[in-house]
């Protein structure tokens, strides 16, 4: 079973991972994305996972529940670190880090060009 000091040593193990600290808990980011927090009490941690691995994770771990509103129909989960084991938790950490990194990847991708003289717009000239 895991515990905040696995969790920390997990994320941070990740490339270009860095901690810090939001609303009195700690995150932990890739290039400015959040992608894992620890909760207050560091007894919880949250994955940013896709939210198809969310569900097949809750279906198969108790230990992971999706956290609370649209942040869980996002894909942020929540992962109860004393039920949950160290292959398990580092998979599904590594996963919210390629998440994280694939999304940064696409947001830094250049986007088609539109043609002069159409705005953006179809149907209307």
């Amino acid at each position: 079973m895991a515990d905040a000091a696995d969790f920390r040593r997990l994320v941070l193990a990740l490339p270009d991972t860095v901690e810090g600290a939001h609303h009195g808990h700690a995150d932990f980011r890739l290039h400015g994305r959040v992608f894992a927090s620890l909760d207050a009490a560091e007894a919880r941690g949250m994955v940013h996972l896709a939210p198809e691995l969310q569900r097949a994770l809750a279906a198969e771990d108790a230990a992971f529940v999706p956290a609370n509103g649209a942040w869980g129909r996002q894909g942020c989960t929540m992962v109860q670190l004393a039920d949950v084991a160290l292959p398990r938790l580092r998979a599904a950490i590594t996963a919210a880090w390629q998440r994280s990194l694939e999304a940064g990847a696409a947001k830094a991708s250049p986007r088609p060009r539109q043609r002069p003289g159409t705005g953006g717009r179809r149907g209307k000239r």
